[in-house]
């Protein structure tokens, strides 16, 4: 599973993230969170990394939600100027 973001929103990353984990059982126990947020984190845009690397986010669901607003707000920041 080498998924990248790319040009894709982190809405749009992560659901297919997920629907990719389907296939991967190792990323679907509680033992595996880490790794998985790990993965998660690897295939973002470096910008995104960026922000929220240092934070080592270890929980999928936050590390999600943080990545979304990281984001929304650099969307914002670009709509801004």
């Amino acid at each position: 599973m080498e998924l990248k973001q790319g040009n894709l929103s982190v809405a749009e990353y992560s659901a297919k993230f997920e629907a990719l984990c389907v296939f991967s059982p190792h990323y679907n126990t509680v033992e595996a969170e880490e790794d998985k947020c790990v993965k998660f984190e690897s295939g973002l845009r470096p910008d995104i990394k960026q922000l929220i690397g240092f934070s080592e986010i270890r929980d999928f669901p936050t590390l999600m939600t943080k990545a979304r607003i990281c984001d929304e707000d650099g969307k914002a920041k670009t709509s801004y100027y």
